[in-house]
């Protein structure tokens, strides 16, 4: 996956989002719709690391594809 891949799944996942939160606008989601909003976000966090490890590996003049997807405990909890 390169660069433009994680881009426009980004923004696919983003619109995923968004999508979820629009449709129940006053209301509450339901226990799948919030997990699918959770794994939702989860993926975009994930995405955006992977972005972020692959731009700091170009910068470094090392191969970007050298890197890979981080866990979910990791990308959740950078500030612990």
């Amino acid at each position: 996956m390169d660069d433009a891949d994680i881009v426009q799944r980004i923004r696919d996942l983003t619109e995923q989002e968004h999508s979820l939160e629009r449709t129940h606008v006053g209301q509450g989601l339901s226990e799948d719709e919030l997990a699918q909003l959770h794994a939702t976000e989860v993926a975009l966090d994930q995405c955006w690391d992977l972005l972020r490890q692959r731009r700091a590996r170009r910068h470094a003049g090392q191969d970007p594809d050298d890197v890979a997807v981080r866990s979910e405990g990791v990308v959740e909890n950078y500030e612990q």
